[in-house]
């Protein structure tokens, strides 16, 4: 496994490498401290199996340098087939509205640095595995500030948290929201209800309309109350 570490700071650099080593005895690292070099190293290859990145580093536009890596690692396989390597990304802020905006961008995780060691690497290891990490404290403050704001037809004031998906979703929709909210990205989804990418992408759509939610993180809030 190839890891990319991309961040200004050599204490956070090998820290994280310290305690990613645990993925196994194969993993190697190729490291980046400005965005200069983390496009250099993008685009010379070999493509990282996975890349952590810091959101604010030397020569970052925003996050276009985030932007610009989900884009890199986004590529056809040998077997023909396509594949988003994963891209997680690691900020000193816990900001919900930085969190979900990058998670807009097509970033598969995003752990704040002041993560416990070993959040950080349960949270590679889901990424990897093909799920989606959000921090806790996101979600927290994401059923705090209300959202979502489920869409009812009129009179139905006394339903239940899940009649009240039942009532604006189709069955199918519903099933690729309880796999949004295991972590599943749009290609497991696929796989797993035997559809396309694409008809994924236009169930989460229709979701986020009913559920008068903007992106995938007040989704996997509304998904908290399907249950089990």
């Amino acid at each position: 496994m190839l890891v990319l570490i991309a961040d200004d700071h050599r204490l956070i650099i090998e820290g994280v490498k310290l305690k990613l080593r645990e993925l196994g005895d194969d993993v190697q690292f190729v490291e980046a401290e400005t965005v200069a070099q983390l496009r250099d190293k993008l685009a010379q290859g070999p493509a990282p199996d996975v890349a952590l990145i810091d959101m604010a580093m030397p020569g970052a536009e925003g996050v276009e340098h985030i932007k610009d890596a989900v884009a890199a690692l986004r590529g056809p396989e040998d077997d023909g087939t396509s594949r988003q390597r994963p891209v997680i990304v690691l900020s000193g802020t816990e900001d919900p509205s930085a969190i979900r905006h990058v998670l807009d961008l097509g970033v598969q995780g995003y752990i704040p640095k002041s993560s416990p060691p070993d959040v950080i690497l349960n949270a590679v290891r889901l990424v990897v595995g093909g799920g989606i990490y959000v921090p806790p404290e996101a979600m927290k403050a994401a059923v705090a500030t209300g959202a979502p704001a489920f869409a009812l037809p009129n009179g139905n004031d006394g339903l239940t948290a899940r009649e009240r998906l039942a009532a604006v979703l189709t069955d199918r929709q519903i099933d690729v929201l309880k796999l949004l909210a295991k972590g599943r990205p749009n290609k497991l989804i696929a796989r797993e209800l035997g559809i396309s990418e694409g008809t994924v992408k236009i169930h989460l759509a229709a979701i986020f309309r009913a559920l008068h939610v903007r992106n995938r993180l007040e989704a996997l809030v509304a998904a908290q109350h399907l249950g089990d």
